[in-house]
């Protein structure tokens, strides 16, 4: 014999509540990383921010060969051209899955190159005795990347699925 439970009505709706929420945290967490992407990336078209990232950029092993082919501005307003193309991607994929999961692609590689400056740029702060004190700029200014990147990684699981649905 088998039981069957009745969910009760406050249950269903708690449940439809979360879907809701979880829902607009999906399109928050899209539009605000291409908020993010976009800003930054038109920021890396001026002189002020081309510099500031030199260090970075330099102290790496994945990006440091930039600056061999292009000029500092320039590898500044590839890397900017790169982010905002992949902030339209992701406004776009609010529509189109396909092209969600290019700019979710887009997104993690960003976001996975970015954080990754946490192991090669000088990010402790000394006067602190060091590790694991980090500095305001770099150290602590690179760790946001991490949630970016988290976003980024769910982001492609959603466009995944959105894909898989269609």
């Amino acid at each position: 014999m088998t039981h069957v439970t009745e969910t009760p009505a406050a249950a269903v709706n708690l449940a439809d509540l979360g879907d809701t929420v979880a829902n607009a945290g999906t399109h928050a967490i899209r539009f605000s990383s291409a908020i993010v992407l976009g800003w930054i990336g038109a920021m890396k078209f001026t002189a002020y921010e081309a510099g500031a990232i030199e260090g970075l950029v330099a102290s790496s092993p994945l990006t440091s060969w930039l600056y061999s082919v292009f000029s500092l501005q320039g590898a500044s307003n590839l890397i900017g051209s790169a982010e905002i193309a992949i902030a339209l991607l992701l406004v776009v994929g609010a529509k189109f899955p396909k092209v969600a999961l290019l700019g979710a692609l887009g997104a993690l590689a960003t976001f996975f190159v970015t954080a990754s400056f946490l192991f090669t740029a000088p990010v402790s702060e000394p006067s602190l005795g060091g590790f694991p004190a980090l500095s305001v700029v770099p150290g602590q200014f690179l760790l946001k990347d991490i949630v970016l990147l988290a976003a980024a990684l769910f982001l492609s699981g959603d466009a995944l699925r959105r894909i898989a649905r269609n």
